[in-house]
């Protein structure tokens, strides 16, 4: 008899906010295959619930998103998690409802693809991000999709190509996020944008995203899969394995 694995995304509606909470500290919540299971499981599930108006994204702890897990990747490769992360980005710009992210803490490659897919995200000023791709032979491809169409083009070379950390304030000024506030003060933030977007009725909420997204589910659909396809290709190096093998033996 196996033993169920533990649920890694939990689920919570009060408000007409449905809250999706990341917890898999084991790694940083990074992007496992279980992960983004329960991850798109709860979108659609809140997506599917008339009670709920917004839904909110955050994580257990300080770490919101590692990126991809890259000890899956070592082992299997990235051919179906490349898409699995594509799809779960189309999915978040697609609800029928507003999705806002919160982030306290760290945000790294992939998880920089959930915030910039949302349609608000806020951080805290001193949060940090890297897209550090390109230091393991890599390239932020499946989440140039969603990343790239939200930040600056000047912003957007600087981050990718460089892959250094840099903070929450910095991610506003590039696109990145909606807004940078002190640490002290994101829950009541997020809270009190979540609690104003519930106030828009079902099918104003759903029609203007629509509009709003169009040209971010047309880059999506149009790039989606040659993104997966460079992804999966470019893990699959031996650059890159051998990058991140040496990645994991320090962590």
């Amino acid at each position: 008899m196996t033993d169920t694995p533990a649920e890694l995304v939990h689920y919570d509606v009060s408000d007409a906010v449905a809250t999706l909470t990341l917890d898999s500290p084991a790694n940083r919540n990074a992007l496992s295959r279980q992960l983004v299971t329960e991850l798109c499981a709860h979108l659609e599930r809140a997506g599917a619930d008339d009670d709920v108006r917004v839904v909110l994204v955050q994580s257990s702890g300080k770490v919101f998103c590692s990126g991809a897990d890259l000890a899956e990747a070592t082992t299997e490769g990235m051919e179906v998690g490349a898409r699995r992360i594509v799809d779960l980005q189309r999915l978040v710009a697609t609800l029928d409802k507003p999705v806002v992210t919160k982030n306290l803490g760290a945000v790294r490659a992939g998880g920089i693809g959930i915030i910039a897919a949302a349609d608000i995200a806020i951080s805290a000023e001193d949060a940090t991000f890297a897209l550090t791709e390109v230091k393991l032979g890599l390239a932020a491809a499946i989440i140039s999709l969603t990343v790239h169409h939200r930040m600056t083009p000047r912003a957007a070379a600087l981050t990718t190509l460089g892959g250094e950390v840099f903070t929450g304030s910095e991610a506003a000024a590039y696109g990145l996020v909606t807004k940078a506030v002190p640490a002290e003060r994101l829950d009541e933030e997020a809270a009190g944008v979540c609690a104003s977007l519930a106030t828009g009725a079902a099918q104003g909420l759903r029609e203007s995203k629509r509009i709003l997204n169009r040209d971010l589910v047309a880059r999506i659909d149009a790039l989606g899969e040659e993104m997966a396809t460079t992804s999966a290709r470019l893990f699959a190096s031996d650059e890159a394995r051998q990058a991140m093998t040496s990645f994991l033996a320090r962590k």
